[in-house]
């Protein structure tokens, strides 16, 4: 599904990096926990007088898509080196925290290095005694922006490409979504586009595009107009009631008004959607499923919360005031009905209303102003004494009766420092704040500047139901500490719990939730058992100031999946209209598989979701078993969907320049790997001759075969794609093509009724070679084995990995040798080679690997699919390749008149088919057929057309009923 997945195949491999937005120091993808450190000043100043002999970056185009609150940003960068010598460019990006890149492609001296994301190997610990950075799951626990980075030699007089794309799931805020793309390339660019279009199930509500943010240049690059709100200059806005679009393309001068040095600044876009009371909005896609709730119009829950202020000396000066002031402000927000003390702490431990909370009167709001005003700053840093203490306070007030049933309780915990009085291990720290906690209130953590232990006040926050966030030094801290306070200041239910029909759903995300906060969001997401289901049943449960509500209803799954289709290609077609560079086939075909990701958005957007939930989990577990677990789900799971994670690194292969400032050649030609499958070598026989042998191979790093063998036919359809059908029984070999769309899915093999298995394959496009006749060339670009007998699991192959979905869900690495067995269905993978699926004892399948080493920008990694044994499969099987394993065929000769050569016709279930003889490569080209080929998509030698084979997604089991064709 993604772009390119090539690899190069010269010169040391190197990893990306990502790097905080305000570090010093570069962090390498071994090293992605991203932990504090200083701005980064000098390096942009070392960048900026250096501007004249890096790169010239010609055009920057970003393009980014919300499909549903999921967006999917891809950003095109050309540079070219204008001097004789090679020189380095260096691609540049921020990107939100919160964001996983999910593709990187270079183009450089006209070949392609396609990023790979693998494992992250387990870290030593640093010789250097710094402290280990964090690896966080949640995104408030991180700076908002990120930087990913990648340097590159250019040769001289040459032009480079770098391609990102990155996906993120915008979280819902003071009732909005906020949407910012970093437009920073650090230099004048002669073409900038931005665009991002909004699509959404619900009407869109509320948008704002504001002035650029940490502009340099001031409102200089801004446009007013009378009456209407200002906008950054060149900004076009057009909507529609569920679709918008926003673009951004200001020219060199323009530019220039803005900033000079080419840091432009944030392009801030924030909306909201229109939603009713109600269980929410569902939407289905492709057997996934994603869940919105946000309810509305609802009273405020009373609530209890105490305020933790570190008042040690580090806080002395702007850090204290800016604290005060917006305690000051959130005492004024303070509604009746809720309960409130204030504790301090340095060394030692101070209480406002010693073993109480007050209500909200405007005498006790004004007595604890003057407790804020009067707070000193002095000694050391007593974090676990000041956790005890306030949980101690809420402790003994829920005990008593004056507090409400359903109120909602909190500790607020503010702190600039790690703890250097009392007790200072943070395990043991974690460990009593549990036991004091014991799970009946919330702790929220804020850390501010770069001195924080903030992996201690993640962990604190993520085991007591909490969130943590952080607040950079150099920022306004009075404002974000408000803005915080606002997000969770009026809780509007506790103790949430959605459920859904029992056995119809699985590998679902959190589903309870212990508060629902005014102006956020709750979003769940999972995975359909039955995609032919008619209705999902939800229902939502949950406490509100003085009752339990019970939400449910039956939502029309079918009638939901159409919707969200349509969503998809209203969003595909506006993709196409802004297609961006003209006359660019990369970028083009960048934008096109884009597209082709935003049909499985649901599914991703469950990846994303199941990740960060992963991640979070491992943070909090208990146990080591416990945290391997969650590791190696996680890890899967980011593979799976080409994530770059905390768990995983991004390789790309770095192109070589030679002294003369060329780029040297590659070592090899591009090669499929699917010429490997041989254990021997094959004689090329022809129609009827000897199969070769496949041999399994299990365990590590060496392929060593076992007894067991598996013996394929030649029935097979591979490359662009080619069909070959074997007729032993006829002694005869019959070819044909399929010219296909990509994204098209065709059935291969269909015999749910019998055996149950089912095999489909998608196809995905590329442009043609040169000189070719054709618009343009599809293939396999995965491949599922469905087996609904004796209970529905399924095999979904694709170059890169191989998931099983049995017993339990596994996912497999393509470049790993191993054996699965789940009960029905196996999975024998060769490392890089094929992968031979087995269902039960009599049917099996082998699927070629075809994966390329330094491309050619018209090849694409893709599978090869083949028929091993099928004496399990019924004399009913159909498909475009199972409808032919019990026939018999047999040729004829059809006389002409004149000087014209006899035709040759197949006679096929009574139909007369005219072919040509041709000769066919199979096996990864490791041996040549002699075929009798049937032109025009086979017409007449398959049943039916064409679009009868079309199937709606992979994992459709739906029986043939088309009957034949006509003699």
């Amino acid at each position: 599904m993604l772009l390119l997945v090539l690899l190069a195949c010269f010169s040391p491999a190197v990893l990306g990096r990502l790097e905080e937005s305000q570090s010093e120091n570069d962090l390498d993808l071994t090293d992605l926990d991203f932990g504090i450190a200083s701005r980064r000043v000098p390096r942009q100043v070392k960048t900026i007088l250096a501007k004249e002999t890096r790169p010239l970056i010609q055009e920057l185009s970003i393009k980014t898509t919300i499909m549903s609150r999921y967006a999917f940003t891809a950003v095109y960068c050309a540079m070219l080196n204008r001097r004789s010598a090679a020189s380095e460019g260096v691609f540049q990006l921020q990107i939100p925290a919160n964001a996983y890149v999910s593709n990187f492609t270079m183009i450089i001296g006209g070949r392609v290095y396609q990023s790979e994301i693998r494992p992250r190997e387990k870290k030593v610990k640093p010789e250097d005694g710094r402290a280990k950075n964090k690896e966080s799951g949640d995104p408030s626990a991180e700076p908002e922006m990120e930087v990913f980075k990648m340097a590159a030699n250019i040769p001289g007089r040459n032009r480079a490409v770098f391609m990102l794309t990155y996906e993120e799931l915008l979280q819902r805020r003071l009732g909005r979504y906020e949407h910012v793309t970093s437009l920073r390339p650090l230099q004048l660019v002669s073409r900038l586009t931005l665009d991002v279009t909004i699509i959404d199930h619900s009407a869109i509500t509320g948008l704002e595009v504001l002035l650029l943010r940490n502009s340099r240049g001031g409102g200089a690059g801004t446009s007013r107009t009378s009456g209407r709100p200002q906008l950054p200059v060149t900004t076009e806005i057009k909507k529609e009631k569920n679709m918008c679009r926003i673009t951004f393309s200001p020219n060199i001068v323009q530019q220039a008004r803005i900033a000079t040095n080419g840091l432009l600044g944030d392009f801030v876009i924030r909306y909201d959607v229109q939603r009713d009371m109600g269980i929410g909005d569902i939407q289905v896609l492709n057997g996934h499923f994603v869940h919105y709730f946000a309810p509305k119009d609802l009273p405020a829950v009373p609530k209890n919360v105490v305020f933790v202020i570190d008042t040690s000396a580090s806080m002395l000066g702007k850090k204290i005031r800016q604290t005060k002031e917006a305690l000051f402000t959130i005492l004024g927000d303070l509604r009746p009905g809720d309960h409130f003390n204030f504790i301090s702490f340095s060394n030692r431990v101070k209480v406002w209303q010693p073993g109480r909370l007050v209500p909200v009167t405007p005498n006790n709001v004004r007595d604890a102003k003057k407790f804020i005003f009067m707070l000193p700053t002095s000694g050391g840093t007593n974090i676990n004494s000041a956790i005890q203490t306030g949980s101690s306070l809420l402790q003994d007030y829920l005990s008593a009766q004056d507090a409400s049933p359903n109120s909602v309780s909190l500790i607020i915990f503010l702190t600039d420092g790690q703890p250097t009085v009392g007790e200072v291990q943070s395990v043991t720290i974690l460990g009593n704040t549990r036991s004091a906690v014991q799970g009946k209130f919330c702790i929220f953590t804020i850390g501010i500047g770069n001195d924080v232990d903030y992996r201690l006040l993640e962990r604190m926050a993520l085991d007591n139901c909490g969130m943590m966030r952080r607040i950079p030094e150099e920022a306004d801290a009075s404002s974000m500490l408000k803005g915080f306070y606002d997000e969770i200041g009026t809780p509007l239910l506790s103790d949430i719990r959605i459920n859904y029909t029992k056995d119809s759903v699985q590998y679902v995300t959190q589903h309870l939730f212990t508060n629902y906060f005014n102006g956020s969001e709750i979003v769940i997401a999972g995975k359909l058992t039955n995609q032919s289901a008619e209705s999902l049943h939800v229902q939502v449960t949950a406490s509100n100031s003085d009752k339990s509500i019970i939400l449910e209803t039956d939502v029309p799954l079918q009638h939901r999946e159409v919707e969200t289709e349509n969503r998809v290609k209203a969003a595909r077609a506006v993709m196409a209209a802004g297609a961006r560079p003209p006359g660019s086939a990369l970028a083009k075909e960048f934008g096109v598989v884009l597209g082709s990701i935003l049909e499985d958005f649901v599914e991703r957007l469950w990846g994303f979701l199941s990740v960060k939930e992963g991640l979070r989990s491992r943070l909090r577990s208990q146990t080591s078993r416990e945290r391997e677990d969650h590791i190696q789900q996680a890890t899967n799971l980011s593979l799976t969907y080409n994530f770059l994670t905390p768990l995983t690194n991004m390789v790309v292969e770095k192109p070589s320049v030679l002294a003369d400032g060329t780029t040297a050649p590659p070592t090899n030609e591009a090669i499929s790997t699917g010429n490997e499958v041989l254990s021997e070598p094959v004689d090329p026989a022809g129609p009827g001759g000897r199969p070769p042998t496949l041999s399994n191979t299990v365990g590590g790093d060496e392929k060593r075969p076992v007894k067991k063998s598996v013996t394929i036919s030649k029935t097979s359809a591979d490359g662009d794609p080619h069909f070959v059908v074997e007729f032993p029984l006829s002694k005869l070999t019959v070819c044909f093509n399929i010219n296909g769309e990509p994204g098209h899915v065709l059935r291969l093999v269909s015999d749910h009724k019998a055996s149950g298995v089912t095999v489909n394959g998608k196809l995905i496009g590329a442009p043609p070679p040169p000189g070719s006749h054709k618009h343009q060339r599809t293939y396999f670009s995965t491949i599922t084995v469905v087996v609904d007998h004796p209970k529905r699991v399924y095999i979904e192959v694709t170059p890169k990995k191989v998931i099983l979905d049995g017993r339990d869900r596994i996912v497999l690495p393509c470049h790993s040798t191993v054996t699965v067995d789940s009960g029905v269905l196996s999975v024998s993978i060769v490392a890089g080679t094929n992968v031979t699926v087995s269902v039960g004892g009599n049917i099996s399948f082998v699927i070629l690997l075809h994966q390329y080493k330094n491309p050619a920008p018209y090849q694409r990694d893709h599978l090869g699919f083949y028929i091993g044994q099928s004496k399990g499969l019924s004399h009913d099987c159909h498909g475009l390749l199972g409808q032919f394993l019990y026939e018999e065929v047999g040729l004829a000769q059809l006389p002409v008149g004149g000087e014209a050569k006899p035709g040759t016709v197949l006679k096929v279930k009574g139909r007369s088919v005219p072919v040509v003889q041709k000769s066919r490569r199979i096996y990864g080209g490791a041996q040549s057929v002699d075929c009798w080929f049937a032109r025009n998509n086979a017409a007449k030698l398959i049943d039916g057309q064409y679009g009868d084979y079309l199937r709606s997604h992979m994992f459709d089991t739906s029986e043939w009923t088309h009957g034949s064709n006509g003699a």
